[in-house]
């Protein structure tokens, strides 16, 4: 699998040095060691074969093995031992070879970050100082300065070592928290665009059912009203009444047309609070359809937000005008009761009553759509013959007194 997020310029440069730094520091300290003119018998050829020794390791152990098996921790220590064992054995031939022991320090970053690592730039630090005590003439205060600079030189460099891969993981953290981050800002910004779609639909959606709502609820039922005064002026010889009844209506519709466009409330509301507003339209639509309606108030009445009462009231006057439509009934009911935490409305007629409670028409339908809209709940029950009950509950969310 590729790296997502491979190592630095300075980083591959540095795995690169670490790579040829035995083979740099061993060519040196050969060419220095040829040119010494204080050569021993045999010397050269004992330094030539030791040489071609550690030349040989470092091939077969490192660098002609595959990469898989090169980053292998048995690897890497089997190649580390046998590296520190040439240093040792060409400086004890010699001192020089010092230059080529130094790779060992190189090479311990390799077992970085972990407690081997200090033990790798001990084991090069012995190796390179031990071939600059005279071990016949050794003193404990030599010996102890040794000791204290390989303990030293230790901790500098295995914890250079693990700082530097400590930064590394930490860099490469900071390069995927980055990476993650981009990522999630181009998801957020696709996904807020999704959103503002949806939200324009939506918003769209909702605009067309609030206006076919408030279109059912004042203009379709006026005009209903309006034709049925006609009709019934057609009838009758003194038809004065009538058309001046349906002058009313069809004034009062072409107000709450305008009211419904620009989502105001009904104009009943706007002097008056709810109970109010109920006795004028339970009043006018007694007059207009000549059912006996009994209205009763019961509770403490407290003035209700505005969408709750707009919302009670487009219920109430949907429900009177589903009983003057269908019902045929000769006597009606409205009931609105305030009990505290929340507010009950009841209308009930003794009409014709129909068979499925649960339609889907227009009409039920708008007004479950507005009372869920405000956490309301709503309810009918009819019975053929007996009459419809239809009840409507609101949370009793308090508005400003009027």
């Amino acid at each position: 699998m590729k790296d997502p997020f491979p190592p630095s310029t300075w980083e591959r440069r540095f795995l690169g040095v670490v790579e040829i730094v035995p083979y740099i520091t061993l060519t040196a300290s050969l060419a220095i060691s040829l040119a010494s003119p204080d050569q021993p018998e045999g010397g050269i050829l004992r330094t030539l074969a030791l040489t071609g020794l550690a030349l040989a390791w470092n091939l077969g152990a490192r660098t002609l093995l595959p990469a898989a098996v090169r980053r292998r921790r048995a690897a890497v220590t089997v190649h580390f031992a046998g590296l520190l064992a040439t240093a040792a054995l060409l400086t004890f031939h010699d001192p020089i070879f010092i230059i080529y022991s130094i790779s060992g320090f190189f090479l311990a970053a390799n077992f970085a970050p972990s407690k081997w690592t200090f033990v790798a730039v001990a084991a090069t630090s012995v190796v390179v100082y031990q071939s600059t005590i005279d071990w016949a003439h050794a003193t404990i205060q030599l010996i102890a300065f040794h000791l204290a600079i390989i303990a030293v030189q230790t901790i500098a460099i295995g914890g250079g070592h693990i700082a530097g891969i400590r930064i590394e993981d930490r860099q490469r953290k900071y390069r995927k928290a980055v990476s993650d981050l981009q990522t999630a800002l181009e998801e957020n910004a696709d996904l807020h665009a999704q959103l503002l779609t949806q939200a324009h639909q939506a918003g769209t959606l909702d605009e067309r059912q609030r206006m076919a709502r408030e279109i059912h609820d004042t203009l379709a039922q006026g005009l209903t009203g309006i034709i049925t005064q006609l009709r019934a002026a057609q009838r009758v010889e003194d038809s004065d009444t009538h058309l001046r009844l349906a002058l009313n209506l069809a004034q009062d519709s072409l107000t709450e047309a305008r009211r419904s466009v620009a989502a105001l409330q009904p104009h009943q509301l706007e002097d008056a609070h709810l109970p109010e507003a109920m006795t004028v339209l339970a009043r006018n639509w007694a007059h207009t359809t000549g059912v006996d309606l009994h209205v009763e108030v019961t509770g403490d009445r407290v003035p209700l937000s505005p969408a709750i009462e707009v919302t009670l009231f487009r219920v109430a006057q949907e429900a009177l005008a589903n009983v003057a439509k269908h019902a045929d009934a000769t006597r009606a009911g409205l009931t609105l009761s305030y009990t505290g935490a929340v507010v009950l409305l009841d209308i009930r007629d003794n009409g014709t009553g129909f068979h499925n409670p649960d339609s889907k028409g227009f009409g039920l339908s708008s007004m479950r759509q507005r009372l869920r809209g405000v956490g309301g709940s709503f309810e009918i029950e009819s019975t053929p013959g007996e009459g419809t009950a239809v009840s409507a509950t609101v949370p009793a969310l308090q508005g400003n007194p009027r």
